[in-house]
């Protein structure tokens, strides 16, 4: 026990004296040694505290002391390790956070979603993340029954924090009547270039109704591109909209670079607006106007079912390409996948997925209904 405490107590200091929870997380790619520590941090200018607690490994919670807050807010990067831009700008705020630069509104979660695949650069190490989530983790995805890896044991803890984090909320809620607003934002980049370089993706909502107010939001954070999904997934992004009624996304910020490769001008909108997000400042949201928007749905999910699969476009051929009704965009087997209408774009090519996964979306022009 007192090795354990020791521990906690080294890990607090050096956080609280170095501000780099990315640098830690690296270091303790699976799991912290302590299982998770705490500390207070003070901001001098606003005369304000608030609590620290580091959970796990990639795992930290902000939440302020003897204040009132109205909204239970997670921001997640790493679900895929070689996606730096969104880790870079989290672990900034976090560093301001940290230190009491920053002033702290709401209660924040932040998560590293795969650190052992930021230290190899890679998407995964395994199995992709982000097909694990809604009960990914216990299901065969054509990796063979009863595949066990350390990323489908990640997946459930993330899971679990998330629902820690937001069942949490729910108690403060029940405690002083105040409804609470839920939102996950789900930060990632593309493999690919796109015609649209930042967009996001708006889970299946079951028949609820879009809110514009989001669209907004997003649109602040400079991302005026949204993918409407018409159907459940495994995403991160569609577990916390599914299950807790989160205001939920995964937002695509630019393309894969390696970390300090990023040009970090080209995301001020979205860091500016996250910042103003979990410190409780203006949004400086304008009006909703669908003419700001390009707003797409998806037409067709194509998996992949065969272990001969290609697609027919070259690596460079960008996001949002959009082909002639007809146009054979893979070869599956002896299958030819055909766009279905003029005008269909693809979305998020990627031929070498796991057999059963996906391997492309096509998206078409829509409108809010």
């Amino acid at each position: 026990m007192n090795d354990i405490a020791n521990s906690s107590t080294s890990l607090a200091t050096t956080l609280q004296q170095s501000a780099d929870f990315l640098a830690m997380t690296r270091a303790h790619e699976w799991s912290l040694p302590s299982g998770g520590f705490s500390f207070e941090v003070s901001h001098q200018e606003s005369n304000t505290s608030s609590k620290v607690r580091v959970l796990d490994t990639g795992l930290i919670t902000f939440e302020p002391i003897n204040r009132a807050t109205s909204k239970d807010i997670i921001l997640s990067s790493a679900v895929h390790g070689n996606e730096t831009a969104p880790i870079e700008i989290c672990n900034d705020i976090i560093a301001q956070l940290i230190r009491g630069e920053l002033m702290l509104a709401e209660r924040v979660l932040f998560i590293f979603g795969n650190p052992a695949a930021m230290n190899i650069a890679q998407r995964f190490v395994e199995e992709n993340m982000n097909r694990l989530f809604s009960g990914g983790h216990s299901q065969d995805q054509g990796q063979g029954a009863g595949l066990i890896n350390k990323e489908r044991h990640r997946a459930l803890l993330l899971e679990n924090t998330v629902r820690d984090f937001y069942l949490a909320g729910a108690k403060l809620s029940s405690a002083n009547g105040q409804e609470r607003q839920r939102c996950h934002y789900d930060l990632h980049t593309a493999i690919r270039g796109s015609k649209c370089d930042k967009f996001a993706v708006y889970p299946f909502l079951h028949g609820a109704p879009r809110k514009k107010s989001q669209l907004q939001f997003l649109n602040a954070c400079g991302v005026n591109t949204i993918l409407l999904s018409h159907s459940p997934t495994t995403t991160f992004s569609y577990f916390s909209s599914n299950e807790f009624g989160a205001d939920a996304f995964t937002v695509e910020l630019g393309k894969v670079r390696a970390f300090g490769e990023n040009d970090m001008s080209q995301f001020v909108q979205v860091r500016e607006t996250l910042t103003r997000l979990v410190s409780g400042q203006d949004l400086g949201l304008v009006p909703y106007q669908e003419q700001d928007f390009n707003l797409y749905e998806i037409s067709q999910v194509i998996d992949r079912h065969h272990e001969e699969f290609s697609l027919t476009f070259a690596d460079d051929v960008e996001n949002f390409t959009d082909f002639p009704k007809g146009h054979v965009l893979a070869i599956d087997g002896d299958i030819e996948v055909k766009t279905q209408q003029d005008g269909e774009a693809i979305i998020f090519p990627n031929a070498n997925v796991a057999i059963g996964q996906r391997a492309l979306l096509t998206v078409v022009p829509t409108r809010l209904s």
